[in-house]
């Protein structure tokens, strides 16, 4: 029997998603700090709003066409995201065994993303639901 999902707090794809950012958050502690205002910020940056983007879409789901752009935008921050990692390769500030996983885990979290958008009518509250 499926568990119900009460908030976007019990979805795999946002548990996914924070556990990758926090990863991150940890792995560039040990950036030099002239990539502070320029690497750091846009991976933390992008890593988080992955999670948030989950968040904001769970609070649309009355629409479903607002509740997909939501979606649609962590899509978008999940793949800067895998850009950022690659550039962090590149400057070799991570090992490529490292990026490899981080890249790994967001492959992950776009294919949930876009299950959950093609299968976004499952997720729209119906007029007659409640839920918080």
């Amino acid at each position: 029997m499926k568990e119900k999902i009460n908030s976007y707090r019990d979805l795999r794809v946002f548990n996914n998603a924070m556990d990758a950012a926090m990863k991150i958050f940890d792995l560039t502690k040990a950036f030099p700090p002239e990539e502070k205002n320029s690497l750091i910020d846009q991976i933390r940056g992008s890593s988080r709003s992955v999670c948030s983007s989950i968040g904001e879409a769970w609070r649309k789901r009355r629409y479903q066409n607002t509740f997909t752009v939501k979606l649609n935008d962590a899509e978008s921050e999940a793949c800067e995201t895998q850009v950022w990692v690659q550039f962090s390769r590149m400057c070799n500030y991570l090992e490529d065994g490292v990026c490899d996983e981080l890249d790994s885990a967001y492959d992950q979290i776009l294919g949930q993303l876009f299950k959950m958008i093609k299968e976004s009518d499952k997720w729209i509250i119906k007029s007659n639901q409640f839920s918080d």
